[in-house]
């Protein structure tokens, strides 16, 4: 299974937040067997949104799009996602319902905070979601994500995230598996042995030299057997060493 990541967000762009969200997704979906062919960060701008989720949507089994959802000002994300398929913005009983808990909890557990800020907040506007897209209730914020054909839209609070893609993570089982082997060797002393496991084997070898430590070598494929064969070459000619 190919999936594409694109984080939205100016202040990730900006270094102001560091994409973690990014990385934690491409570890989950390595671990679950999928491939992530392309990670990409832009900015908040509805046009750029819809054109690459329309794009990538055609290109790839499943997108993945985290950040920007809301109701700020700068929060497009879902009008973007509802351009790319050319839906409306519509809100769901179930959700509008939601939202509006969310903020009295939220009310009942900071009465001093509201007060002092005089909070008011736009439920319909935090609620909107694309028509006809399946809906993903968010327990650890207030933003619920959703999902509209190949195409998962999160928060970008990353304890949000991480929330809503457990509701969804079992989407994501694929063929690819991979082994991780360690190795004192310097990374230029292994040249001839990771060119001749893959010219050998239907694999790919990541190699990730270390300041500290052990290098890693990365084994993957999608055939259980081929990559143990693969690893049993490498253990052979390289020197491996303990985790």
């Amino acid at each position: 299974m190919e999936v594409a990541i694109l984080t939205i967000g100016d202040e990730v762009l900006a270094g102001d937040i560091t994409n973690t969200n990014a990385s934690w997704l491409a570890s989950r979906l390595t671990d679950s067997g999928s491939t992530v062919v392309r990670i990409l960060t832009i900015p908040d701008e509805r046009d750029l949104i819809a054109d690459t989720v329309g794009e990538w949507a055609d290109a790839f089994d499943a997108v993945i799009v985290t950040g920007g959802l809301g109701g700020t000002h700068d929060d497009v994300t879902a009008d973007a996602i509802a351009d790319a398929f050319g839906r409306d913005l519509v809100v769901e009983d179930a959700v509008r319902e939601d939202v509006l808990e969310t903020v009295a909890a939220y009310r009942d557990a900071n009465p001093e905070t509201v007060a002092e800020h005089d909070l008011e907040i736009d439920v319909d506007a935090w609620a909107a979601l694309p028509e006809g897209s399946r809906v993903l209730i968010n327990p650890e914020g207030l933003c619920p994500g959703c999902v509209l054909e190949n195409v998962y839209a999160f928060p970008g609070v990353p304890a949000e995230l991480r929330a809503l893609f457990r509701q969804v993570a079992g989407e994501f089982d694929g063929e690819t598996v991979s082994t991780t082997l360690y190795t004192p060797q310097p990374e230029g002393s292994m040249v001839d042995e990771l060119a001749g496991v893959r010219e050998r084997f239907d694999v790919t070898v990541g190699s990730y030299p270390a300041t500290e430590g052990q290098n890693r070598l990365k084994v993957t494929g999608t055939d259980t057997e081929i990559v143990a064969d693969a690893v049993a070459w490498l253990r052979e000619r390289v020197e491996i060493g303990e985790e």
